[in-house]
């Protein structure tokens, strides 16, 4: 039977609306994929009231989407292969990239300071802060929002001119949005051109995203998922300040899991893209269990959900936490589990992927829910993957093999 016929049968028998991602056989599939899921994500759903989620699921090659609920409440329009969430902080991930791309090709160093590429900054503080520390959260505790009062980017210059670190650089790490954003405009200015261009024109097309944006085109608006807040007021990001570097990207479950295939070497990507890819999942600083790598977080696999948790807790969002910086820095490695977390007010997204093992998920939804909501979820579908299955997926296995699913506070906070 073909693939795509294949994940229909699934999606009948599961009752999940599936839609398979064009992919090669797969060689071992396991059974119960769709069962799997479902498992976890339909209670969660219930929960949360979650009004529509997109699950993506990635081992060896392959890949398989499984949709659940609607774009909006008051459409009642179903998630499809081609609806839109916004990723909020995920979006990082996308600006790391094309510092790390910078860094390739010869545009800036990661070693460079601030000041060098921001010449009224020259004198301040950014004098002793590298580029490093603006991907790593390391700059001296920069703060987690852009001021409300800041309208603009010569207002954003002229806070920087007389912010002062509360840390040494590279002891402390503390997550920031001004601080990736200022990455993110360094990295274009190192580039001259437009951080927006360099993005949508450059970055998404070398991936094959053709449904990622930081500005949605008209033609695709009706495919944007209404966003919905805590309490099921409906809501859509607003962009501000540094929006398009720190959390502004909207994008479809298919186009997500081509970035994660993308990050363990399964596309056919332009060497300097796969290298600057690769390059963001160096480690740099160790916080606890978690090893910071530029913007990307990573533990040693296989890993304990409880240091999954700590590691994407509000204690490491909203704090400052002593950073051990790691000389040399680690290359990057297969024996690894690397992780994002994303939100905005009315979005909560989470991309969590193994290199070695090639099998990665992609969590989104069109409603804020817990954090540790999402790590949870993810981690017992990747169990089940890998074939560890906790008990809580233990008791989803089916006898039919799924093959199209295997193969190779407000926004925005993380």
């Amino acid at each position: 039977m073909r693939p795509t016929l294949f994940c229909a049968v699934i999606a009948l028998l599961c009752g999940l609306i599936l839609l398979p991602v064009k992919s090669h056989a797969a060689d071992h599939p396991p059974t119960g994929m769709g069962d799997g899921v479902a498992q976890v994500i339909r209670p969660l759903m219930e929960r949360y009231g979650i009004p529509g989620m997109a699950v993506g699921i990635v081992v060896k090659g392959k890949d398989c989407v499984f949709d659940y609920g609607v774009q909006s409440t008051a459409t009642g329009v179903p998630i499809g292969h081609d609806t839109l969430f916004e990723i909020g902080s995920i979006s990082k991930i996308f600006t790391a990239t094309l510092a790390s791309y910078a860094h390739i090709t010869g545009k800036l160093a990661l070693s460079d300071r601030a000041s060098q590429y921001l010449p009224s900054l020259q004198g301040s503080s950014f004098d002793k802060v590298s580029l490093l520390n603006l991907g790593t959260h390391t700059s001296g505790g920069l703060p987690l929002q852009v001021p409300e009062e800041i309208k603009n980017n010569d207002q954003l210059m002229a806070y920087f001119q007389s912010w002062k670190p509360t840390y040494t650089p590279g002891t402390f790490r503390t997550y920031s949005n001004p601080s990736i954003g200022m990455l993110g405009m360094i990295a274009a200015k190192s580039m001259h051109a437009d951080f927006i261009e360099l993005i949508e024109r450059n970055l998404f097309p070398a991936l094959g995203m053709r449904s990622t944006f930081l500005n949605v085109p008209s033609a695709r608006t009706k495919h944007y998922a209404q966003g919905y807040t805590t309490h099921d007021v409906p809501v859509r990001m607003t962009p501000g300040v540094l929006w398009s570097e720190a959390y502004g990207i909207r994008t479809t479950s298919s186009d997500m899991l081509r970035f994660v295939k993308a990050n363990m070497h399964m596309l056919n990507v332009d060497q300097k893209w796969q290298d600057a890819i690769t390059a963001t999942h160096t480690g740099y600083y160790r916080i606890g269990a978690m090893t910071q790598d530029l913007i990307w977080e990573q533990y040693h696999y296989p890993v304990e959900l409880d240091q999954l948790l700590a590691g994407n807790s509000t204690k490491l969002i909203f704090e400052s936490n002593p950073a051990t910086e790691l000389d040399p820095p680690v290359r990057p490695r297969g024996d690894v589990l690397i992780n994002k977390t994303g939100s905005t007010s009315g979005f909560a997204a989470y991309v969590a992927f193994v290199p070695g093992k090639r099998i990665g998920i992609v969590l989104l939804a069109n409603k804020s829910y817990p954090i540790d909501a999402r790590v949870t979820a993810a981690f017992e579908i990747l169990a089940h993957v890998a074939g560890t299955q906790p008990a809580a997926l233990a008791a989803a296995s089916s006898a039919v093999p799924t093959r199209c699913c295997l193969s190779a506070k407000p926004y925005p906070l993380r």
